[in-house]
């Protein structure tokens, strides 16, 4: 299991605002400190924590941020339509187009993703599997 992810910011102000337009309407709740940014899933008293937590953090060695090459995240949205909502409010928000929300040949009939990068050149993915919403055959 998946306990969290981080990513590297240079700008953890820049990241805020590309991030802060996508996680909080799937349900992430935002702590900042002077370790960067801990986005996570609400927790009830007496709850175990919803996995995983994400974390936009400076690097640890001083060195400037970087995406990986190959490296992804991706959350999952609840419908089409907030795929197209949260890609639109996150290139809004200082990120980048790096494939506009739709079907893709290579995944299932119902996978529906859109990709960004962020500020620091992070790649993420806002996708949605919901198969009772029209799919790529359909």
């Amino acid at each position: 299991m998946i306990a969290y992810v981080t990513v590297g910011a240079d700008d953890i102000a820049r990241a805020k605002r590309f991030y802060s337009a996508v996680l909080p309407a799937l349900g992430y709740g935002l702590e900042e400190g002077p370790a960067g940014l801990s986005y996570a899933l609400p927790l009830e008293p007496g709850q175990v924590p919803r996995l995983p937590d994400f974390y936009v953090k400076p690097t640890f060695d001083g060195r400037p941020a970087s995406g990986g090459n190959g490296a992804m995240v991706a959350f999952e949205a609840r419908n089409q339509q907030q795929v197209r909502d949260l890609h639109a409010a996150a290139c809004r928000a200082g990120g980048s187009d790096e494939g506009q929300p739709g079907f893709r040949a290579s995944y299932g009939p119902s996978f529906y993703v859109g990709y960004l990068r962020d500020p620091q050149g992070n790649k993420i993915a806002l996708f949605s599997n919901d198969p009772t919403e029209p799919g790529r055959d359909g």
